[in-house]
């Protein structure tokens, strides 16, 4: 799962950016836009932690800008709004529209310097939904899709997946974790079934247990990971403050060189006077100090 290439063009220099008002510092090297790749790790964010002030793709956008992230994981939203995706029946016609204004968000988040590298949209209930869930994936440059773990789905996608070359991230809750006494049966489903690793849901569902040995076990069929410091009794707190191994965990991929990438999940309170790009920009701080 590599890095897409990044335009040197201007960034948002049409009527778009003007109707909307949303704008970012023009980029006058490729050095000033973001990079959050350290000593090789990839540390990108779902934009689910942006969940409480950005809903449009060019919203989210500014936010990755703003805290540094060049790699992300894009929730569904802001791709339906920007591409008009409706779920359902369409014409071919409306099919073609749909998918070049997925490639037009690609290239805006590109020229920005980010990295669309998963997405997470529901699949539907036809096989044409989920046809088009992949050729979606595809033309935002996606290597992966994730999803809630359900292996009647898993079974279901899995063809779609090993056409496409493009891997299906199941994400785990606390009660749906991977299993660690054999070798897990959902991944016997398709060579692109993976795993999308949610290191504070484990945490949490275990009591406190560590991921890494998830990860020694299944790091090739990872897709990414989910970072969030997470209590043994479940709460959700500010990085540092609880039991989950964010540090060690970012580490060891350092260490082993794992390419797969890690997102930033915001999921505590917010502190009065904050709001979400100043509490994901700190998250961002903790990755880049912890690989040090």
């Amino acid at each position: 799962m590599k890095s897409q290439p990044v335009s040197r063009r201007s960034f948002l220099g049409t009527a778009v950016a003007a109707a909307t008002g949303f704008t970012l510092p023009r980029f006058a090297s490729a050095v000033e836009k973001p990079n959050s790749v350290f000593n090789g790790v990839r540390i990108g964010c779902i934009t689910y932690s942006y969940r409480s002030m950005a809903k449009t793709a060019e919203e989210t956008l500014k936010a990755l800008v703003e805290d540094g992230l060049s790699e992300t994981e894009l929730m569904g939203g802001p791709t339906q709004l920007y591409a008009g995706l409706k779920g359902g029946k369409i014409t071919d016609a409306e099919r073609e529209l749909q998918l070049a204004k997925c490639a037009e968000m690609r290239k805006m988040y590109n020229d920005a310097g980010v990295n669309i590298h998963i997405h997470k949209m529901g699949f539907g209930q036809s096989d044409e939904e989920i046809e088009f869930n992949f050729l979606v994936a595809k033309a935002l440059g996606c290597a992966a899709v994730t999803t809630e773990r359900n292996a009647i789905l898993a079974a279901r996608v899995a063809p779609f997946a090993d056409k496409h070359k493009i891997w299906v991230g199941f994400h785990n809750h606390t009660n749906n974790l991977p299993e660690m006494d054999k070798f897990d049966s959902i991944l016997d489903l398709g060579q692109y079934i993976g795993f999308n690793l949610d290191i504070g849901h484990y945490v949490a569902g275990t009591q406190g247990k560590s991921p890494i040995p998830v990860l020694e076990k299944y790091h090739d069929r990872i897709t990414n990971l989910h970072l969030k410091d997470r209590t043994a009794d479940g709460g959700n707190v500010p990085w540092g403050t609880g039991q989950t191994p964010i540090k060690e965990v970012l580490q060891l991929m350092k260490k082993e060189k794992w390419t797969f990438p890690a997102e930033i999940e915001l999921e505590y309170k917010i502190p009065e006077g904050s709001d979400a790009i100043a509490e994901v920009k700190k998250c961002v701080q903790y990755c880049k100090e912890a690989l040090a």
